[in-house]
């Protein structure tokens, strides 16, 4: 699929207005992509803080209610492999729409879970709903705009992200009180459904499928293979897996650590991570014209080095507030790591498998998640400090490591040369 550029200076006048006009159809229609994604971002992170006020309501051990968050974050991250496969053949729009839908459903009826592994079975297969969109939706700025202008674009969708993280670990652990766990998901799901009601309007943005068959089991993986041919994608990926699986295991369970070392509630709990999701929320668009303008060299180990020094500082003995910075920390984090990942996966393969290398990206970032989850628990038998330990060393090192290993990523004309 050719990319399109925004530059319209030599075109007639009348064909300019045209190109207009879809560009502004296009930034609605990223708009209500980057609002659905805050919302899948929002339901996945609200869980987090609740752990222990669900592990009340269900009586149940806080590490078997913990389970709830591998079995969405492991389920989404297998069916990217496939969504993103489908969408090469039959469309963006089509599994977006289909994913979406499904999403809007399977969040709904966890609000109906009367049991832990209930729980557990609607997440399963919210995440296996709701891995189309995301992805999808990169793949779809990989389709449309060239490599050097894709960061504030990926910006945009990761502000949304981060202000769902933000609503989410902060919001449902702040209006759980009030309104019930319940009614938090319900609430989500009437949202996204207004989100699919509207992006109706704009199926036609999408383009067409490039490939005109779907690959048979062999080739699909003989696809992913081929993208992890070169260094450039083995180191992406190896990233990648590492960032989620620290990420998440510091993430997922701030609100047992809160819990044991405050003796907080669940509304100061929330209250104490407010700041998780506000640098990307602020921040992202910046972020994104920062790596259009110099690369990525710089800012992916500051991102890594700035995460790992927030971990290890919650070792201590350290008041809440400090706590709280350390969260916003974390957060800027992610911000400088994850997006400027997705990045460099847009411009891997041969242009023609799009969604399928996106696809492997949302798979390799939430098998991180689902597995960070399941060791930081298992390691929490010996404490906080010794988990905080290990994964802030880990993640101290590859930072460091990372300065040689992501030295050439910079925009082309930097790598040529020119100003």
């Amino acid at each position: 699929m050719p990319k399109r550029k925004e530059n319209f200076e030599h075109l007639p006048h009348a064909e300019a207005a045209d190109r207009t006009i879809r560009l502004r159809q296009h930034r609605n229609l990223f708009a209500l992509l980057s609002i659905a994604a805050g919302l899948i971002f929002l339901q996945g992170y609200m869980i987090a803080p609740l752990i222990p006020r669900l592990a009340e309501v269900f009586n149940v051990p806080v590490q078997e209610i913990g389970f709830i968050v591998p079995a969405y974050m492991l389920s989404y991250a297998l069916m990217a492999l496939f969504y993103g496969v489908l969408s090469d053949r039959f469309g963006r729009w089509s599994v977006i729409r289909i994913s979406l839908f499904i999403f809007v459903i399977c969040t709904a009826l966890t609000a109906t879970a009367q049991t832990a592994s209930q729980m557990a079975t609607w997440r399963l297969l919210t995440g296996i709903g709701a891995s189309g969109v995301i992805p999808l939706t990169f793949a779809l700025i990989g389709d449309l705009f060239p490599f050097d202008q894709r960061g504030s674009k990926l910006g945009l969708v990761f502000a949304a992200m981060e202000g769902g993280m933000a609503a989410g670990s902060a919001g449902g652990a702040i209006l759980e009180p009030f309104v019930g766990w319940r009614s938090l998901f319900l609430g989500t799901a009437v949202l996204a459904a207004l989100v699919l009601w509207r992006l109706h309007l704009y199926g036609a943005l999408f383009d067409t499928p490039m490939v005109e068959r779907l690959p048979t089991i062999r080739e699909i993986f003989r696809g992913y293979s081929q993208i992890l041919t070169s260094f450039r994608g083995q180191r992406t990926y190896a990233y990648v897996l590492w960032n989620g699986i620290y990420h998440s295991g510091v993430y997922t369970w701030l609100g047992l650590y809160l819990s044991q070392r405050y003796n907080m509630d669940a509304l100061s709990i929330g209250l104490t991570i407010l700041g998780y999701g506000i640098p990307g929320l602020l921040l992202s668009s910046l972020i994104g014209k920062a790596v259009d303008r110099w690369g990525r060299r710089w800012l992916i180990p500051s991102g890594l080095v700035m995460a790992a020094l927030a971990g290890i500082v919650m070792i201590f003995e350290i008041p809440p507030y400090v706590t709280t910075i350390a969260v916003l920390v974390l957060s800027l984090g992610y911000d400088l790591t994850q997006p400027l990942f997705v990045g460099i996966v847009t411009d891997l393969g041969d242009g023609n498998n799009l969604g399928q290398t996106m696809g492997l990206k949302v798979f390799t970032l939430f098998t991180g998640f689902g597995v960070g989850s399941l060791i930081f628990g298992e390691l929490l038998h010996f404490g906080f400090g010794l988990s905080l330990a290990i994964f802030g060393g880990i993640q101290l090192i590859t930072g460091l490591i990372a300065i040689p290993l992501f030295w050439q990523e910079v925009p082309s004309r930097l790598r040529s040369g020119k100003i």
